[in-house]
């Protein structure tokens, strides 16, 4: 993934196609940088498993290996010059996009397979355990979403064209869009909850990894227990904005675009947010003789 990142970078020095709306070479480029990025971060993570060792090592190789069918479907149809999601316009197309349904699903499930385990793996330090799990299950929602990308549209419905499904909503695929992500500005864009949630894989364990880091500076960090608990609120509010993201995509309203309700909803969170980190820190410290440095805190166990 990490090669074809290099080469999906330099691919518009050569060629410098668009298709729907894009730069043809941006789709593997962007796959690639996230494969690298959820791999690497599901492999960390074996290493916590205290029980069931050898089933997480295959459910980690099914999972790489999904990824490695998933790219040269994608890469191989940027060669042809076609779309490789939603495309039914031959038979050719199609079954490639189904072999492409099949690997995400089984991808998903292999990820499933590793979040069981991890929960059932006796983790020492709370706080990491906490993270961990959190960050897998949301990471397990993330992945969800992209199955409502695959239903067709209402304008589909009406004038079939060989393309069943998209990620826009309310609007065709390859509007107006922000710069680098590709989102949309003009309607909803379920890519938008679908990234947020997948990378929650990474953002939890660093939220974990920087609360160790300020504990240093603050003293009050330095309990195992209020980590834990600043993780579990953490993972609550990153739940709470995941579903925002999805509510808003589906409404066809654009990221960058919130309505009131929209803001009134983040308005919300964000309160919930404050409340709820200032209830952790304001909570006795319990003192107990197998309290864990902080240093320790996201060391692998077993």
């Amino acid at each position: 993934m990490a090669v074809l990142a290099v080469v999906s970078v330099a691919g518009p020095l050569a060629d410098d196609r668009v298709l729907v709306g894009a730069p043809i070479w941006a789709k593997p480029l962007k796959f690639s940088v996230s494969f690298v990025a959820y791999c690497l971060t599901l492999a960390w993570m074996l290493q916590f498993l205290t029980r069931g060792r050898k089933l997480g090592w295959w459910a980690g190789t099914v999972v790489a290996s999904t990824g490695v069918i998933e790219m040269v479907i994608i890469t191989g149809q940027v060669i042809r010059g076609k779309r490789s999601h939603f495309n039914h316009q031959t038979p050719f197309d199609a079954a490639l996009f189904n072999v492409m349904g099949l690997t995400v699903a089984v991808l998903w499930l292999g990820t499933l397979v590793v979040a069981v385990l991890l929960f059932r793996s006796g983790i020492a330090d709370r706080a990491a355990a906490r993270a961990i799990r959190i960050g897998a299950v949301l990471g397990l929602a993330g992945a969800g979403v992209g199955f409502l990308m695959t239903q067709p549209t209402p304008a589909q419905r009406r004038t079939p064209s060989g393309i069943v499904g998209a990620h826009s909503v309310g609007v065709p695929d390859g509007g107006p869009s922000m710069p680098l992500t590709g989102w949309s500005t003009t309607g909803g864009d379920l890519r938008v909850p679908h990234f947020v949630g997948m990378h929650a894989l990474q953002l939890i364990p660093l939220t974990l990894m920087g609360l160790v880091a300020l504990a240093v500076r603050i003293p009050r960090l330095r309990d195992e227990r209020t980590r834990a608990r600043l993780v579990a609120v953490a993972g609550a509010v990153y739940a709470a904005v995941l579903t925002l993201l999805t509510w808003q995509a589906l409404r066809g309203q654009p990221l960058i675009h919130p309505d009131g309700a929209t803001l009134g909803a983040a308005g919300l969170i964000a309160l919930a947010a404050a409340l709820g980190t200032t209830a952790v820190l304001r909570l006795p410290v319990e003192r107990s003789g197998d309290e864990r440095t902080p240093e320790r805190a996201t060391q692998p166990v077993g």
